[in-house]
């Protein structure tokens, strides 16, 4: 199994470094001390006449200080031939032998957004191409919702002796069960495993069930766990949507999306707001530490209104949540459109920008798919300068996107970051011009640079609403801001 491959490589690659390092302290620490040198060099006649240039007449402290450096040497060594080879053989055993079928199962799951989509990568995946058989079952209604055509899976009697052996009581989590449908608790006997999460289990029957790494079921549960989430939430909004036709409540399921708190470092301040034109949005933004320095800062605005935006939202929100290396911001971007294109819904793409702010190396690394609106407020010899982060990749989720590259600018203590929908500079006054275009905008997102993030929202927000005067509304607001501080 991989984690018995894991400490086995690094147990033997320090037993190694342990017995190299005892070797050579024998060699160059004499053992009554430095003043019996020439006593020492003669006793050891297999060491180098050059050993004896380096040794001869220097102190204690010298061959205690090449000691040492010799001792950080080898634990480097040490620690980066363990580290390659227990990623050689992870890389081996999640894609090259039998635990790589589960593996891409995982990887396809991450974008599943619904049953239909499940159901999918059941018959594509596990069925055709592992060799597996499934019986999928929502144990509260004793109703099956997916069962394979083979001989086992399909026969009645299957389905009756699972529902009896392991009932809606069970605890959530993954189970191994053998020949005869009963609880095994080693792997290696088993002929299937099942998922228990909520009122779901899910069998996989597999006759090479033993030679699944077991590492691979962690990963399994909690993906599983992730979809049912998923899959329910856009249920329930489309549920909401076109029965109850409450959309309060639909707002109120769609901000469970959105972040409760921004976060706030030593480096960092930050302050949002988000004002959907109805009570759902295909606005979005979120604000995810990565590090210590490092955080990841999206906003985006997602084509037409109404439930089919929010349902997009939530999806692009989703996918950038589960995404493990939040600094490829490349490998996001075409995430979000493969997500998007998979949930054929006409019509539905998104501009946003997405990015990752440096505090250590005080850089803005981002990926601007056509948003007319981020800005860096930096300080120069005038006061204040608008720097635009300008659009580098084209609209996602409805064209096939050319390559995607990363721009980078360099940040300063003191500057103020916006990102802001469209909503923001295209509002109208009454002879219909737009306030982006307006020296007043320019000026009152200048004077905010040198207030708090939450002064500069406010300060935008009473522009917006003043500017306008009576007249409506013609698209959601959001904003993102986020101050660079000593």
């Amino acid at each position: 199994m991989l984690k018995n491959k894991k400490r086995n490589v690094f147990i033997i690659s320090n037993l190694l470094f342990v017995a190299i390092f005892l070797l050579v302290s024998y060699l160059i620490l004499p053992p009554n001390g430095i003043r019996n040198d020439k006593f020492y060099f003669q006793q050891i006649e297999y060491v180098s006449a050059v050993r004896q240039a380096m040794f001869l007449g220097q102190d204690a402290r010298y061959v205690i200080v090449l000691e040492f450096i010799f001792l950080l040497s080898c634990l480097l060594v040490a620690n980066t031939l363990s580290k390659r080879m227990s990623d050689k053989f992870e890389y081996h055993t999640l894609k090259k032998t039998e635990t790589a079928y589960l593996q891409r199962f995982i990887e396809a799951l991450r974008f599943c957004y619904s049953l239909d989509d499940f159901y999918e990568i059941i018959k594509t995946i596990l069925e055709r191409t592992a060799d597996c058989s499934v019986v999928f079952l929502d144990s509260a209604k004793d109703y099956v919702l997916y069962c394979s055509s083979d001989t086992i899976t399909s026969d009645p009697r299957t389905v009756q002796i699972l529902g009896q052996n392991f009932p809606n009581t069970w605890d959530e989590g993954i189970y191994f069960f053998s020949d005869k449908l009963g609880l095994v608790s080693s792997h290696k006997k088993a002929r299937g495993f099942f998922i228990c999460f909520s009122n779901y289990h899910f069998f996989v029957f597999c006759r090479y069930t033993r030679l699944f790494d077991t590492v691979i079921y962690k990963d399994l549960l909690e993906e599983f766990i992730r979809f049912g989430f998923r899959a329910e939430t856009i249920v329930n909004l489309s549920e909401i949507a076109s029965l109850s036709k409450d959309w309060a409540q639909l707002a109120e399921t769609q901000r469970v999306f959105l972040p409760h708190k921004l976060p706030e470092t030593n480096r960092l301040k930050m302050a949002a707001y988000y004002r959907p034109l109805v009570n759902v949005s295909g606005d979005y933004y979120t604000a995810l530490p990565i590090d210590e320095h490092k955080t990841l800062l999206m906003l985006g605005d997602v084509s037409g209104k109404g439930l089919p935006a929010a349902l997009i939202m939530g999806l692009i929100m989703n996918t950038v949540k589960i995404t493990e290396n939040k600094e490829d911001l490349v490998s996001i971007v075409y995430n979000i459109d493969k997500a998007i294109k998979n949930m054929k819904l006409q019509d539905k793409y998104t501009v946003l920008f997405i990015s990752v702010l440096d505090t250590q190396k005080m850089t803005i690394r981002y990926v601007n798919a056509s948003m007319s609106d981020p800005v860096i407020i930096t300080r120069s010899p005038d006061g204040h300068t608008i720097k635009p982060l300008a659009s580098n990749c084209g609209v996602v989720g409805i064209i096939e996107l050319d390559d995607v590259r990363i721009s980078e600018r360099k940040i300063f203590n003191g500057d103020m970051i916006m990102f802001a929908s469209d909503g923001v500079s295209e509002v109208m006054n009454d002879e219909g011009v737009e306030l982006g275009d307006t020296d007043i905008y320019k000026e009152t997102v200048i004077k905010g640079a040198s207030k708090t993030p939450q002064e500069f929202v406010d300060d935008i927000v009473k522009l917006i609403f003043d500017y306008k005067g009576d007249n409506a509304l013609h698209d959601d607001i959001t904003m993102l801001i986020t101050k660079v501080v000593r």
